[in-house]
């Protein structure tokens, strides 16, 4: 039998061995804050409280045949990550101080600022979208004058918010910084205002955005397809737009029956 070994005391201004903190107020190795006062490094959540929008059950979407697969019973929360508590960590707090005192109402156009995995999402009503965009590029303290793009998001359970638009921009000046803004439009009212005259790269990026999800770009110089043809119904990235079976037609071309198309040997 061993005899167990006691814990040795802990001097004034030590740290514990199991990382408590020392009865003087020492830091404890986990950077939680000292009694002190001490300064401690913030690292943001992993995973900020999460916004539910819907909840899928079953993984194959059949609901008229019984379940042999068990998958019938899964459980899948949709969820979109929610605002994130002060500090933000890193440069992100300055950059959204920044951005809070260029805007018209202190930032009160702000939906939220989410800090998830490292990154920086700003969101936006779209009725504030273009000062928002503006203020990033043309603000000195920020400085995003570079946008990477334009995209589409399809979420069907976000009611009233179906379609979201995000936009990823980089700050050249202040060391590469890379930051989000997403805004979101209602299926019935597709509509978000176009930021070309920002940002002129976004010409095509919002046509292709237009083209997959059908967000219309008011104020575009020539929204229209760039990747479908012009005649095309629906828009192929959505979550509503039918998976195969469709009958494909290309200006009088047609798609032969399965059984009738090349066959292609590995």
């Amino acid at each position: 039998m061993t005899d167990s070994v006691p814990t040795p005391p802990v001097p004034d201004g030590g740290v514990a061995p199991d990382g408590g903190v020392a009865p003087d107020g020492g830091v404890a190795p986990d950077g939680a804050a000292a009694p002190d006062g001490g300064a401690v490094a913030f690292e943001p959540p992993l995973n900020p409280p999460a916004d539910l929008m819907e909840v899928r059950r079953g993984l194959f979407g059949a609901t008229d045949s019984g379940d042999t697969s068990g998958f019938g019973g899964l459980v899948d929360p949709v969820e979109m990550p929610g605002p994130s508590p002060r500090p933000y960590g890193d440069w992100f707090d300055e950059a959204v101080d920044a951005l809070v005192d260029a805007l018209p109402g202190q930032g009160q156009s702000i939906e939220k600022v989410v800090v998830d995995r490292g990154e920086l999402t700003v969101y936006v009503h779209r009725d504030n979208l273009l000062a928002t965009l503006g203020a990033l590029r043309d603000v000195q303290a920020l400085r995003f004058e570079l946008s990477l793009g334009v995209n589409g998001v399809h979420y069907p359970g976000d009611t009233g918010r179906e379609l979201h638009a995000v936009y990823h921009l980089m700050s050249i000046t202040n060391g590469a910084r890379v930051l989000r803004v997403e805004t979101t439009a209602p299926d019935g009212d597709p509509h978000l205002p176009s930021s070309v005259a920002i940002y002129p790269t976004h010409d095509w990026h919002e046509r292709e955005t237009y083209d997959m999800f059908g967000i219309v770009f008011d104020g575009h110089p020539a929204l229209a397809r760039i990747l479908m043809p012009n005649d095309w119904v629906g828009h192929p990235q959505r979550k509503d737009y039918p998976l195969g079976g469709v009958n494909v037609q290309f200006h009088g071309a047609s798609v032969p029956p399965v059984d009738e198309r090349r066959r292609y040997y590995s």
